[in-house]
C-alpha cells in the first residue's frame, strides 16, 4: 500500500529550511572555531622559533604551516558569513510566509461571512414575500395593512440591495487583504457601540390636534388624525386635554372614516398656528399639582 506525505505549507517548508541552516551554521561555526585555534597554536610555534632562533629552514616550515592553517580559517570566515546571510534571509522569508498566512485567514473568514449573507438572503426575501403575500392575497383591503405591507416590501428590497453590495465589498475586501492591500481601519477592531437610547414606552393612539413633544435631541411634530405611537408619560396629559383619544373611542371611529389614519405632512413647522406642546402642557400640570400640595 502506497502512503503519500502530506504537502507542507510555505510556513512549514520555511521553518524546516530554517532549522537546517541554524543547525548547518552551527557545524560551521565549530569547525571555524577548531580552525582559528589550530592557528593560534601555529602562530605561538612560529613566534618561539623566531624567538629561539631557529634555522631558515624550521622557520619556512612553520611560516608555511602558519599561512595554510589560516587560510584555511579565512574560509570558514568566509563561508560562516554566507551562511549568517541565507539565515537572515529565510528569517525574512518565514515572516513573510507567516504574514501571508495571516492574511489568508482573514481574508477566510471575510469570505465565508459573505457567503453566509448570500446563504440567508433566500430565507429572509421568502420571509418578507410572505409578509407581503399575507395582506395582498386577503380579500378584505385595510389601509393600515396595505401600508404596513408596503413598508415590508420597502425593507424587503433595500435589504436585498444592501446584501448585494456589502457581499461585493466583502469579497473585495478578501481579495486586498489577501495581497496586503487591505484597508487598515477594516482590519482594526470595531470601536464599542455608543450605548442605545432608552426604550420609549408608547402607546398607539388617535391625535385630535396637531402635536410635538421632545424625544432626546430630536423634537417629533405630528399632525390631527394621525394614528402615532405616543410616550407613555405624555399620555394623561393628552388625555386630560383632549388632544387624542383611543382607538377604539366612538368618534375616533368616526374621524377615522372621515380623514383616514393621516399621513405626517412634511410641511408641519414647529411655528404652526394650532400645534400644542406636550411637554409644557405636562410642566404646567406639574406646577399646579405642587402648588395645590403647597
Amino acid at each position: 500500500m502506497a502512503f503519500f506525505k502530506r504537502e507542507l505549507s510555505p510556513v512549514e517548508r520555511f521553518e524546516s529550511a530554517l532549522r537546517e541552516k541554524q543547525a548547518a551554521r552551527q557545524r560551521l561555526a565549530e569547525r571555524l572555531g577548531i580552525a582559528e585555534t589550530v592557528v593560534g597554536e601555529k602562530r605561538a610555534a612560529a613566534e618561539r622559533l623566531a624567538v629561539a632562533g631557529a634555522d631558515t629552514a624550521r622557520l619556512e616550515r612553520a611560516e608555511a604551516n602558519l599561512r595554510a592553517v589560516d587560510e584555511r580559517a579565512k574560509t570558514l570566515r568566509a563561508a560562516l558569513a554566507e551562511f549568517d546571510e541565507q539565515v537572515a534571509s529565510t528569517e525574512r522569508a518565514l515572516a513573510e510566509a507567516n504574514a501571508q498566512r495571516d492574511r489568508d485567514l482573514v481574508a477566510d473568514g471575510i469570505e465565508a461571512m459573505a457567503a453566509a449573507i448570500e446563504k440567508a438572503i433566500p430565507g429572509f426575501d421568502a420571509g418578507a414575500a410572505a409578509l407581503v403575500e399575507a395582506v395582498t392575497k386577503g380579500t378584505t383591503s385595510i389601509p393600515e395593512a396595505t401600508r404596513f405591507s408596503a413598508s415590508v416590501d420597502a425593507v424587503r428590497r433595500e435589504v436585498m440591495s444592501a446584501a448585494d453590495l456589502i457581499c461585493w465589498e466583502l469579497r473585495s475586501a478578501a481579495v486586498r487583504t489577501r495581497v496586503g492591500n487591505a484597508n487598515s481601519a477594516l482590519l482594526a477592531p470595531p470601536e464599542p457601540a455608543q450605548p442605545p437610547l432608552p426604550e420609549i414606552e408608547r402607546q398607539l393612539i388617535y391625535t385630535l390636534n396637531p402635536l410635538s413633544w421632545q424625544e432626546g435631541p430630536e423634537v417629533r411634530r405630528v399632525p390631527a388624525f394621525a394614528l402615532v405611537g405616543l410616550p407613555k408619560k405624555l399620555l394623561p396629559v393628552a388625555l386630560a386635554h383632549q388632544h387624542v383619544d383611543y382607538m377604539n373611542a366612538r368618534r375616533v371611529q368616526t374621524l377615522m372614516h372621515v380623514h383616514g389614519s393621516g399621513q405626517f405632512p412634511a410641511d408641519l413647522n414647529h411655528d404652526h398656528p394650532q400645534l400644542v406642546d406636550l411637554d409644557a402642557l405636562a410642566a404646567e400640570g406639574e406646577e399646579r399639582a405642587q402648588a395645590d400640595v403647597a
